[in-house]
This record gives C-alpha cells, structure tokens and sequence, in this order.
C-alpha cells in the first residue's frame, strides 16, 4: 500500500475530534419536525369537523396534514443559526398509517426551510439508531431515550421554546 493510500486508509478509520459522526468539522445536531420545527395543532384547522371526529386520537393519519402546517415560533430562524454551525438534519417519524405524510413532510421542508434543509430529512422510527451529538425532539419516544448523543428535550422547563435551544447550543458549537 502506498504512503498516500495508508494515509487516506488511516484518516477513515480515525474517529473525528469534533463530533461524533466522522469526515467533518462540524457537530451533528438532528432536529425533530412535529411540535419541534413544525406546529402539528395548526393542521387541524385545515380540516372539517366530520373528517377531525373520523380520525380522532389519531390526527397525525389524516391524509395531507402534515402538508398544512405552521412552522412553530422561532423555529425558522433557529434553524437559519443553527445549520451555519452544525451538519444539521431533520430527524423525524412518518405514521406508518398515512402515506402521504412522507411525501408532505419532505415538501414541508423545501417549502419552509427550502435550499439549505435539501436532502437532510431522515425519516426513521428508530431514532437511536442516529450518530451525533444533540438531537432537539419534543419527546423520548422512537429511540431518542437511547440516543447516544444529547437530548435536548423541546418544551420542557429548561428548553421552553427556540430561544433557548439556540442560547445551549450555540456556545457548543
């Protein structure tokens, strides 16, 4: 093997210093869509009242909601800050139940976070299985009480809203 090659060969086995998924400078952070970047009780709104009580306990399988969402407050600039210090990825759960959720939550993305979020959008139910070192999610479910990372837990006393999310994690960077 040449000196080049078991330079190169070396340089991929070696962990990165900086985060904990190798290659880049950057840390990784993972953000959470439903009622982290994205407002799920403001899809409702966008349905009648016979289709609400048809799926009710179980909005998030109505067909096209994800698609008439808001963004949460503060949410959108976050994210712009964020993305320039972290390799940030949008981390989120489709219902299994409701196909068209995949497809409206990478268009909700393109729509609302557009160039910068492209092709960052993972969309798993086993989110332990995801390297790096924060995750913002609103919940501990799909894996996120497992993530090997740090959670930063969405609307819970010490995270309330994006104002302090971006205030822990920006000196972290």
């Amino acid at each position: 093997m040449s000196e080049t090659n078991r330079t190169q060969s070396k340089q991929l086995r070696s962990p990165n210093t900086r985060g904990a998924v190798g290659g880049g400078e950057k840390k990784v952070l993972y953000l959470d869509m439903d009622n982290v970047l994205v407002d799920f009780e403001s899809g409702l709104s966008a349905f009648d009242a016979r289709t609400l009580r048809r799926y009710a306990g179980k909005y998030d399988e109505i067909p096209g909601i994800f698609s008439k969402m808001q963004p949460m407050r503060g949410a959108i600039e976050a994210y712009s800050i964020l993305r320039r210090r972290f390799d940030t990825y949008i981390a989120s759960t489709a219902p299994w139940e409701n196909p068209t959720a995949w497809a409206d939550k990478r268009d909700w993305i393109d729509e609302h976070l557009g160039a910068p979020a492209r092709k960052r959008l993972i969309l798993t139910h086993h989110k332990n299985l995801l390297r790096g070192d924060f995750i913002v999610d609103d919940r501990t479910k799909r894996g996120v009480d497992r993530f090997k990372g740090k959670h930063i837990h969405f609307g819970t006393k010490d995270f309330p809203d994006w104002e302090s999310v971006v205030k822990y994690l920006v000196p972290r960077s």
